[in-house]
Order: C-alpha cells, then sequence, then structure tokens
C-alpha cells in the first residue's frame, strides 16, 4: 500500500486518489453508524466530526485532482465551522450531564427550561 501511495504522489494523485475515496467512505460510513447506533452525546458528536471530515478529504482530493485551491478554502471553512459546532455540543452536553450522569439523546425533555 505504501508503494502504491508514492507512486501515486510521483505520477500525480491517479493512483493516490482511489485510496483517498476509500478512505474517505470508510470514515463517512463509520461516522453514519456512530451516529445511528450511540445514544450517548458525545459519541453522537464525535461520528458528526468524523463525516465532516471525510467530506474535507473529498474537497481536498478534488481540489488537488482540479489543481485548484477553491476545495482547500472550502475544506477550511468546514473545519472552522465543525470547531463552533463541537463548542456548542460539548457545553451543550456539559449541561445536561451536570444534571444526570447519563444523558440520552433520545430523551427530549432534558435542554427544555
Amino acid at each position: 500500500m505504501i508503494a502504491l501511495v508514492q507512486a501515486g504522489a510521483q505520477a500525480g494523485t491517479s493512483t493516490a486518489a482511489p485510496l483517498v475515496l476509500l478512505t474517505s467512505a470508510c470514515l463517512f460510513a463509520i461516522g453514519v453508524t456512530g451516529l445511528l447506533l450511540r445514544r450517548n452525546p458525545m459519541a453522537v458528536l464525535m461520528s458528526v466530526e468524523l463525516m465532516l471530515n471525510a467530506g474535507n478529504l473529498l474537497l481536498v482530493l478534488g481540489a488537488r485532482v482540479n489543481g485548484r485551491i477553491d476545495g482547500h478554502t472550502a475544506a477550511l471553512l468546514v473545519l472552522v465551522i465543525s470547531a463552533a459546532e463541537a463548542v456548542v455540543g460539548l457545553a451543550l452536553a456539559l449541561v445536561l450531564f451536570r444534571d444526570r450522569p447519563g444523558a440520552d439523546v433520545d430523551s427530549r425533555g432534558e435542554v427544555t427550561g
């Protein structure tokens, strides 16, 4: 696999692109699985972050294949937005965990006042 990546780096991105696509698809599948199966708010946030990072990988790959910087700029914006989402999500999770040790995503009335 290392030789395949090195060959892709030398010959452009034609060989490395399928590896990046496969990695991105695996990351996205793991994120969707975690989002659907977990009830812990922290695990749900980590799953969403995995899905966003999979999308970032595809944006950077597209930018590299096309030779433009637009994908890198979009990936940077997605990283900033996901960092803000993580801050807000962690603050909500801390509020939920302060009152009860076992917070569950499926219980609706915990956040309302």
